[in-house]
């Protein structure tokens, strides 16, 4: 089974929106190789209109650019990112998305794609909790059935 059939077949049932690209972390890339649908509502995009796209597409005047940075950088060095970026649907209006972004490697270890898991975030008011937890909330979408997915043994 060929990689993107086997991310579709997980991945489209999904609430949380899933976009698979290659490697190329370098402009003009990354190319967008894979998206479902969650991604689709959550971004406003049409599935075929950001495929052979880079991610880049989502950024404008408030995504941080030291955000964008930490993304690459974490991909370069420790091969995954878990973070937050301001980004924009395709109407332009901005939303807080929560990024886990992975890769995926070959049998010879080497990173071939990467697997970014998003989801709209609300930043909660008021101090956090310990260590962080529950100061950002998710917007409308259920995690069911994404621990057992990422802990297969493709993804790093």
């Amino acid at each position: 089974m060929h990689l993107i059939d086997l991310v579709r077949h997980l991945a489209d049932p999904l609430e949380v929106g899933v976009l698979v690209t290659d490697a190329e972390l370098g402009r003009p890339g990354p190319t967008i190789l894979y998206a479902n649908d969650a991604f689709a509502q959550m971004s406003g995009y049409e599935v075929r209109d950001v495929l052979g796209r880079t991610p880049r597409i989502l950024q404008g005047a408030g995504t941080s650019r030291e955000g964008v940075r930490q993304v690459q950088r974490a991909l370069r060095t420790e091969g995954r990112f878990v973070g937050r970026l301001q980004n924009y649907r395709m109407t332009g209006e901005p939303y807080l998305c929560e990024l886990d972004i992975r890769p995926i490697q070959g049998l010879d270890g080497h990173t071939e794609a990467y697997i970014a898991f998003e989801r709209e975030v609300v930043r909660r008011r008021g101090r956090p909790t310990e260590g962080g937890a529950g100061r950002y909330k998710a917007v409308g979408l259920q995690e069911a059935g994404i621990i057992p997915f990422l802990k297969t043994p493709m993804f790093g």
